[in-house]
């Protein structure tokens, strides 16, 4: 999802400094499928270069590549399919699924009165992946929003969305508790591990 999103907003900004610029917007998205492209073609004959020419891998080497024992379980991950999640993870994904739809639903439905508060489901997903630093990020920045409509509405119509992306590109807000945080040696109240289902057998 991250990757694909990166993308999109790699080409609206392209496009939106294509707009600055007075430049063609059929130039830009050739020239971003020109990029893709070559990328293809590049970035495979550049991993075979280091590949023959360095000891990719090593530990004690120069390339480490510590990334690649994540995505090798990844992979073995994807390859074993359902069996090799834990324990009713497809039924609660499934579930979330399902309940995702039917709260946009419910949003498209009622009136924009009751459908302000209904929360949207994205929003609630992405802290789940990203981390819950997201989420303070996101609380401070509806405070000072809600705050801000109240004293200068107009104000806050032109420059929220500049000020919701400094609070959600950078982790100012959380970075300096979570350091307290770690220097007091302080640890979470409580932590999710998984087993395989094997291991309940």
């Amino acid at each position: 999802m991250m990757s694909i999103v990166s993308t999109a907003a790699d080409l609206m900004q392209d496009f939106k400094t294509g707009y600055l610029t007075l430049s063609s917007p059929r130039s830009m998205f050739v020239s971003q499928l020109i990029g893709t492209a070559l990328g293809c073609v590049i970035a495979p004959l550049t991993f075979w270069l280091y590949w023959t020419a360095f000891d990719i891998g090593n530990p004690d080497g120069m390339f480490k590549a510590p990334y690649a024992v994540i995505f090798r379980e990844m992979s073995i991950l994807g390859v074993e399919g359902f069996s090799a999640l834990p324990q009713h993870c497809l039924a609660i994904c499934t579930f979330f699924f399902f309940a995702a739809i039917a709260i946009n639903f419910l949003r498209d439905v009622t009136p924009e009165c009751v459908s302000k508060f209904v929360p949207l489901p994205m929003a609630m997903a992405v802290p789940f992946y990203i981390g819950a630093y997201f989420a303070i990020d996101m609380f401070v920045g509806t405070v000072i929003l809600f705050v801000w409509e109240r004293v200068n509405h107009k104000e806050s119509e032109d420059f929220a969305g500049a000020v919701a992306s400094g609070l959600i590109c950078g982790d100012g807000i959380w970075s300096v508790p979570s350091a307290i945080l770690s220097i007091m040696r302080v640890d979470p109240p409580m932590c999710m591990y998984f087993k395989p289902s094997v291991a309940y057998g």
